[in-house]
């Protein structure tokens, strides 16, 4: 079995898979004081809530945009599992062309979506990942990573205005019934959703423009996906997984590489 591991700013989403199949799925805080003794105990107790040895973990694939927390995570692998994890960056096997001024640049996270929706979904693609920032990536026919663009995500912007505005209160991230509210929780809840569909559906018909071919899939993923991405007209699969599946094809294309 394989346990596959997304290391975000705000959210971890980890994975087991057996082959091809997800048996199951968990998202966490990403807590950046968190010890590898720590992680190798939480993650040891969900495993053992699914009726999931640890001894049958045989891998571990790792994407991480948080440098500070790859000690402990490594720690985790070593002595909890007893294993070298898998770490999507130089040197690993991708089988993806990022065109990029500076590849180096491009959140693992990122590279990872590209791989999981062109072997999924085939290219041209969009993906929009909600995560800590709401990124747009495009990938060609021929399945190159070509760039994208990156917006606050929707939990940033909306704790800037509650810190900011001292007057308005924190609210659920519910989609209300109208854009005209009449009261002020509402008001802030149009705004956060219906704001960011407008900025979906806007930044994806830009970016199709700039594609040569018209028939472009737009795929979305992250916590946030069903909330936001499935009001817009735009999007056309919601799969909130797209990350892990795409750290499973990491191990693969690695495991045959060796």
């Amino acid at each position: 079995m394989i346990l596959v591991m997304d290391i975000g700013n705000t959210d971890i989403v980890l994975g087991v898979y057996d082959g091809k199949d997800l048996i199951t799925d968990w998202r966490l805080d990403t807590d950046h004081q968190r010890s590898g003794d720590e992680f190798g105990m939480l993650i040891l107790n969900l495993l053992e809530y699914e009726n999931i040895p640890h001894e049958e973990i045989n891998s571990v694939v790792i994407s991480s945009v948080v440098p500070s927390l790859m000690f402990a995570l490594e720690t985790l692998c070593h002595r909890y599992f007893k294993l070298e994890p898998i770490v999507v960056g130089p040197g690993i096997k991708t089988g993806i062309n990022i065109r990029y001024d500076n590849p180096k640049e491009v959140g693992a996270d990122r590279i990872v979506n590209a791989i999981a929706g062109y072997e999924l979904y085939g290219g041209p693609l969009i993906i929009i990942d909600f995560g800590t920032a709401t990124t747009f990536c495009a990938i060609s026919e021929e399945g190159e990573y070509l760039g994208g663009c990156i917006a606050p995500g929707i939990r940033i912007s909306t704790n800037a205005l509650f810190e900011k505005a001292a007057k308005l209160p924190r609210v659920e991230l519910v989609k209300p019934p109208s854009v005209i509210c009449k009261n002020t929780v509402s008001s802030i809840q149009a705004g956060i959703v219906y704001g960011y569909i407008g900025q979906i559906n806007y930044i994806v018909h830009k970016m199709k423009q700039e594609f040569e071919s018209d028939n472009v899939k737009v795929v979305a993923t992250g916590g946030l996906a069903k909330l936001i991405a499935g009001e817009s007209h735009m999007v056309d699969i919601i799969d909130p997984l797209l990350t892990l599946e795409g750290l499973r094809i990491v191990y693969e294309r690695n495991l045959n590489s060796e």
